[in-house]
């Protein structure tokens, strides 16, 4: 009897390393991919690279993860769990567009130097990403750009200069330029910006 009583216990022991094991493999094959998607970019990453630096077959990969929307999936949300994108509804509680536009900048720009090498390779990946992935990270920056036009003044052609200045503020190619390319730290990029914003308005 208590031979059967163990064996009884032991079962759900298994089960239980079992699934940890299937989680930490899950795990580093997640990280491997993000390391990847970080060094190469995207469109460089392979499943036999993944396999690899994980240390898995790619059998195993493919098990956890059955086509590509379910790797990047997994990714992102490790990725993004890790550095945060700034919270647009953050900011639209702030009723003053100048002072808005400002915060916007300090928590984007702080953030693209957290993550550049990242956003650089899937900026420069973005078409080989799959559908739904591309969407939600380029979707991100339509909703920033929105809750920063939101509550302006201007009208007609000047509200039209006022969003393409908005939409050069926020772009992260803006920001790499001002800072790594001209040598300017954030506060200055982001004084040059809102001055850019505000001559918009005619």
């Amino acid at each position: 009897m208590s031979n059967q009583s163990e064996r009884l216990q032991a079962r759900p022991y298994r089960k239980t390393k079992r699934a940890e094991e299937e989680l930490r493999t899950r795990e580093r094959i997640t990280e491997a991919a993000v390391e990847l998607h970080g060094t190469v970019g995207p469109a460089h990453t392979t499943v036999k690279a993944i396999a690899e630096l994980s240390g898995v077959q790619r059998a195993t990969v493919y098990r956890h993860f059955p086509d590509e929307q379910a790797l990047f999936d997994a990714c992102t949300a490790h990725y993004f769990n890790r550095h945060p994108m700034p919270n647009p509804q953050s900011w639209a509680a702030i009723a003053q567009a100048d002072e808005r536009l400002a915060r916007a900048l300090a928590e984007l720009y702080a953030w693209y130097g957290e993550t550049e090498q990242m956003i650089a390779n899937s900026m420069r990946d973005v078409e080989r990403v799959p559908a739904a992935t591309r969407d939600s990270f380029l979707g991100y920056f339509e909703m920033v750009h929105a809750t920063l036009l939101a509550g302006r003044r201007e009208r007609g052609r000047r509200r039209a200069c006022a969003s393409a200045a908005i939409g050069h503020a926020i772009s992260f190619a803006t920001w790499r330029s001002l800072v790594r390319e001209q040598g300017l730290d954030d506060a200055e990029a982001i004084g040059l910006m809102t001055a850019m914003v505000e001559a918009a308005r005619g």
